[in-house]
This record gives C-alpha cells, sequence and structure tokens, in this order.
C-alpha cells in the first residue's frame, strides 16, 4: 500500500510520513536501506561524538536513538496487527539516548544494528495484508494504522539523515 492510502493521517506522526514519496511501503523499505548502505561510515566515524551545538546528541546517539525508536514502533505495530488494545505507552527519548551508552560503540557498528533492526521491519510488513495494515491502535497519544506507522519509521530515518547532513557533515571540516 501506498502513503496515499492512509486513511487518516496521524497527528505528531505526519511530520515524518510527509518526507517519504507516494510509494508502496515495500519500496519504501526498500529505498530505506538503500540510504542506509549509501552513508559514507569513514566521515561519520571522523565526527567521533561530536555534536554541533551544546546540548545536542551526537551522530552515535542519533543511530542509537533510531534504532530505540524502531524497535518500539516495532513493538506498537505488532500490538495494532494483532488487535490488541493495550494502549502503547510513550517513551522519554531523552532518558534512552543517556541510557544507551552509544559513545562506547562505532558508527559502523551502530548502522549494521540498524541496518538488521530494519530488515526485521521489512519482515514483519511483509507478513501483512492489506485489511493488517490498515489496522489502527492508539500510539502514545495518537491514533495510528499499522501502515502509517511503516512510514512514521521510515520519515523519522529521512528526518535525522536530513539533520546528520546539514548539522553535522559541516562539522567534519572542523575534525582534523
Amino acid at each position: 500500500m501506498k502513503k496515499s492510502q492512509i486513511s487518516e493521517m496521524p497527528q505528531y506522526y505526519d511530520r515524518y510520513i510527509n518526507l517519504i514519496p507516494d510509494i508502496e511501503l515495500t519500496d519504501a523499505l526498500d529505498q530505506s536501506m538503500k540510504d542506509l548502505k549509501l552513508l559514507d561510515k569513514n566521515r561519520l566515524e571522523k565526527l567521533n561524538d561530536k555534536r554541533y551545538a551544546p546540548g545536542k546528541w551526537s551522530v552515535k546517539d542519533i543511530f542509537q536513538h533510531l534504532i530505540d525508536t524502531e524497535r518500539i514502533f516495532n513493538y506498537r505495530i505488532l500490538l495494532f496487527a494483532r488487535e490488541d488494545e493495550t494502549a502503547a505507552p510513550g517513551f522519554d527519548q531523552d532518558t534512552y539516548v543517556i541510557k544507551a551508552t552509544a559513545e562506547r560503540r562505532t558508527v559502523s557498528d551502530l548502522i549494521n544494528e540498524l541496518e538488521t533492526v530494519r530488515a526485521a521491519t521489512k519482515s514483519l510488513f511483509k507478513s501483512f495484508d492489506t485489511e493488517i495494515l490498515l489496522r489502527k491502535g492508539k500510539s502514545w497519544e495518537y491514533e495510528s494504522s499499522v501502515l502509517a506507522l511503516g512510514f512514521t519509521i521510515l520519515g523519522h530515518q529521512s528526518h535525522h539523515l536530513n539533520v546528520i547532513k546539514e548539522k553535522y557533515f559541516p562539522l567534519c571540516a572542523e575534525v582534523k
């Protein structure tokens, strides 16, 4: 199913969903994997734990955040797909980043883990038919469909990769 087939655009997540073109979710998942494989890991490694401003995350923190968020969203997706009416709780992304200690890892390791998580996400979505993709549930404070959460994961990645390009890659010139 395509992004345009999301019956109701979920509040808050629409800012991520709208970053993805109106293509089939399976094609968008494939493109997201290609985007990860095309990342310049050497350039990202040179940034190490550098931040573009005080209080901002490092690129390692960003990749760990993407991994954690995708896992949490996959739990929500599974709840909705199986019509479990349990309200999926929110999570404190800043606490997760602090407790994850991503600075102990390499960028390459984090990207490899994100690719593994994405492959699992792709397998999960492959198991869904149209009826399941349209099922809804409450995610944190907002109602969303399985399909919308799939596009949210991909838009979330796109958002953060854009931040890395715009805010972090200019720092590479400062890194010796």
